[in-house]
């Protein structure tokens, strides 16, 4: 004679439906602190791209954007402000990343280090560059990043 050790089927009736998992509302400042170490390291790679290209191209500028928003979204929720952040970050990074491009091509000619043409320059010396060497171009990449930016902290909250 063989037994059957199944437990015994719930009663429907009886049990509760699993409750649903909370929503997740972020925390704006974390992700305005992921946001801005994402410019960082995209201001970063956009100038060592462009250098090791010698131009710039849209792409990276959105690359950027994107980076930014999606630390932004994604660590700090659905917050409203935070699109609005990426943005500004995104700008601040393709404008860093232009001035890091800027001093990799004064070290290169200059054969030193960056950190010589930092010390030498300063950030004010690589602004001043930056405005001589600006054109409509330019103004394109920066706002792309932050358009893209904008959008993807956007859509990733929801």
């Amino acid at each position: 004679m063989s037994q059957n050790f199944l437990p015994p089927a719930p009663d429907s009736f009886t049990e509760a439906p699993a409750a649903p998992a909370p929503a997740r509302t972020g925390n704006l400042g974390l992700g305005i602190v992921a946001a801005v170490v994402a410019a960082l390291v995209a201001a970063g790679a956009y100038g060592g791209i462009m250098n090791a290209i010698d131009r710039e191209i849209g792409y990276a500028a959105a690359g950027v954007g994107l980076l930014v928003g999606l630390a932004a979204g994604k660590i700090g929720g659905r917050n409203p402000v935070l699109p609005v952040v990426a943005a500004v970050l995104s700008l601040g990074a393709v404008y860093l990343g232009q001035l890091f491009f800027i001093a990799l091509v004064l070290a290169d000619y200059g054969k030193v280090g960056v950190g010589e043409v930092l010390g030498q320059a300063g950030v004010s010396g690589l602004n001043d560059v930056w405005k001589e060497s600006m054109d409509a171009m330019s103004f394109l990449f920066l706002a792309i990043g932050g358009f893209v930016a904008f959008g993807s902290a956007k859509k990733v909250s929801d």
